[in-house]
This record gives structure tokens, C-alpha cells and sequence, in this order.
């Protein structure tokens, strides 16, 4: 059996921090969302916009500190998936602020990352794929060969891989406020990419 016909278990972790609902990324986690349970997929939903994270601020909080129960509950639904989609705009140059604080709190030891006396770090999240959406206001091809994708780059390297993720892919959608058309074709892209759990 294709492994793409069989049903799975999806986080989609929208990374837009504004709980306006009129900005782009909610529409695009909300698409591939529909998607996916339109398909029979089961979909765990991580919207940064509602979580009341705090900024780790040391070595020990990282290594050691106490989980909130939003950090598990995100933890758990990362855990239970084979499928993980993030969606974020680029701000700065990177993600936002929020965001990156997320992967900070949730993607600790234990949980992403062990400690092996033979190979150092060792990343935890094996078996796990992932699909990286960014938009932002440039074209997309000034941020991937002017800017080298250094942002995304390292979430795919620093984070997933490291955390064990073995297929990662992207999206880039660029100048995203240009037109509506383009905007529609990538929201009916996404659906398309949430049925087929990719």
C-alpha cells in the first residue's frame, strides 16, 4: 500500500504570533488543515497566536526547568504525529520572535534531544517528516539566492534535523501582498499538500 494513502496523524503549528484572522498564514494552516481531514487525516493544531509561552533565560531552564502544561500539551501533540507543518511569516530576516521561543520551550532535552555518551547530542523525533511554509513580502527567489534561505536553513538544520526529522521540505511564498490569484492558487496548494499528508 502507498504510504500516502494511509491515513495519519498531522501537527500543524501555525507561527503567525497576531490573533488577527485576516493574515495569511492562519488561511494557509487553515487550508492544509481542511485538507488533511478532508482526506480522513488526524490533525493536532498549534497556534503560537494563543499559547502563553515565557522566554527561556538560562542554561538550567533549558537543561532542567519546569514544563508548563502548555509546553506538554504541545509536546504531546508534536509526539503523537508523523507529519509535522509549520507556517510562519519572515520577520526580520527570521521567524518570529514567539515562535522561535516555542521551539526553545517545547524542543528541550527529553523531549527533541538526548544526551548519548558516544555521540554527544542525539536527536529523538526519528521517523518524523516535516513541511516548512514561509511567506513574506520579498520574492521568494531574492530570499532563497541574495538572503541563502539562512533562517530557514537553520530551522531545517539546527531544529528538525537535529531533533531527528529525516525528510524535510519547504515553501516559499513571496510577495505575498501582490496578488489575490497568487494567494488562491497557494491556499488550494495547500489543501492539495494536506489530503496527501506531505
Amino acid at each position: 500500500m502507498d504510504i500516502r494513502t494511509m491515513t495519519q496523524t498531522i501537527a500543524v503549528i501555525d507561527g503567525h504570533p497576531d490573533r488577527d484572522q485576516r493574515h495569511y498564514c492562519h488561511a494557509l494552516a487553515d487550508a492544509y488543515a481542511a485538507g488533511a481531514q478532508s482526506a480522513g487525516h488526524v490533525v493536532h493544531r498549534i497556534n503560537i497566536r494563543e499559547l502563553d509561552l515565557p522566554f527561556l533565560r538560562s542554561r538550567e531552564e533549558w537543561d532542567s526547568g519546569q514544563l508548563s502544561p502548555i509546553v506538554r500539551e504541545c509536546q504531546s501533540k508534536i509526539g503523537a504525529s508523523s507529519h509535522v507543518v509549520i507556517i510562519y511569516p519572515l520577520w526580520l530576516g527570521s521567524m518570529p520572535a514567539m515562535l522561535k521561543a516555542f521551539f526553545e520551550q517545547v524542543f528541550r532535552p527529553g523531549f527533541a534531544i538526548q544526551q548519548t555518551q558516544r555521540a554527544g547530542l542525539a536527536g529523538l523525533l526519528k521517523g518524523k517528516s516535516a513541511r516548512v511554509v514561509v511567506t513574506m513580502g520579498m520574492p521568494s527567489w531574492l530570499y532563497r539566492w541574495f538572503f541563502f534561505a539562512h533562517s530557514l536553513r537553520s530551522l531545517e538544520r539546527n531544529i528538525l534535523r537535529f531533533s531527528g526529522f529525516k525528510k524535510v521540505r519547504e515553501n516559499l511564498i513571496g510577495s505575498v501582498e501582490a496578488s489575490a490569484q497568487k494567494r488562491e492558487r497557494w491556499l488550494k496548494k495547500m489543501s492539495e499538500l494536506g489530503q496527501r499528508a506531505a
